[in-house]
């Protein structure tokens, strides 16, 4: 059985390759993309259990992403945890509007990450 997918969507190199790492040495597959169309497009032909999106990538924003992939039945179903620099509450609220289901503040414990990913995409066994 494949474990459960996560699209990292970063514009920040070194910020993906962390994430991945810790993601991959979890237990979770990872796929990466460093903009929201890229992104948009992986999502939607690969179907990632969950997304971890940066607000600010060039293209096609967070935001914007979070809303179209949420507008497609598609894709509708999948969860997103934005990981943001923008740490106040207008920026949370924003996120949450756009479609997200939990909000990170960078910079973050790896360990505060794994909790919130396997609260919504739980490995199995």
């Amino acid at each position: 059985m494949q474990p459960p997918t996560v699209l990292i969507a970063d514009d920040d190199e070194g910020v993906r390759e962390l994430l991945a790492f810790k993601l991959r040495a979890a237990g979770y597959r990872t796929l990466e993309a460093d903009d929201g169309r890229t992104a948009l497009a992986l999502a939607v032909n690969e179907r990632p259990q969950l997304v971890l999106l940066d607000v600010g990538m060039p293209g096609l924003d967070g935001l914007g992403f979070c809303y179209e992939l949420h507008s497609s039945p598609q894709t509708a179903g999948i969860p997103v945890i934005i990981i943001s620099g923008r740490g106040a509450a207008a920026d949370v609220l924003l996120g949450h509007m756009s479609g997200a289901e939990d909000y990170l503040v960078k910079p973050f414990s790896p360990a505060e990450l794994l909790r919130r990913v396997e609260r919504l995409v739980p490995l199995e066994g």
